[in-house]
């Protein structure tokens, strides 16, 4: 998986339990359902878009690649949300997510 982001990081150091507790919730949500990971990444991508926030698009996107979604497929689940979120909205997460996905170490 790709860099957790460094809030995260720090969250786990200082609170490691509370941190440990919040993974566990979100390993049994995602195991909860039919969705396989790639698929869920890109739903988390496009939420984490929703609410303006960069260091989820990053952490997203570079969970989305780790589970095997392609460059077009991360940036077409945010080009999907122009009409719903709108362009400004759009485009800062387009760009969030280009940066992540520049960065990435495969």
């Amino acid at each position: 998986m790709g860099k957790l982001p460094k809030p995260f990081q720090e969250l786990k150091r200082d609170r490691a339990e509370l941190a440990s507790a919040y993974e566990s919730l979100g390993a049994a949500a995602a195991e909860s359902g039919p969705l396989e990971p790639k698929l869920r990444e890109l739903i988390k991508l496009g939420m984490a878009a929703a609410v303006h926030s960069e260091s989820a698009v990053h952490s997203h996107t570079h969970r989305a690649l780790d589970a095997g979604a392609s460059a077009e497929e991360i940036e077409h689940a945010i080009l999907l949300g122009v009409t719903t979120l709108g362009h400004p909205t759009m485009m800062a997460a387009l760009t969030w997510a280009k940066a992540a996905i520049e960065s990435h170490e495969s």
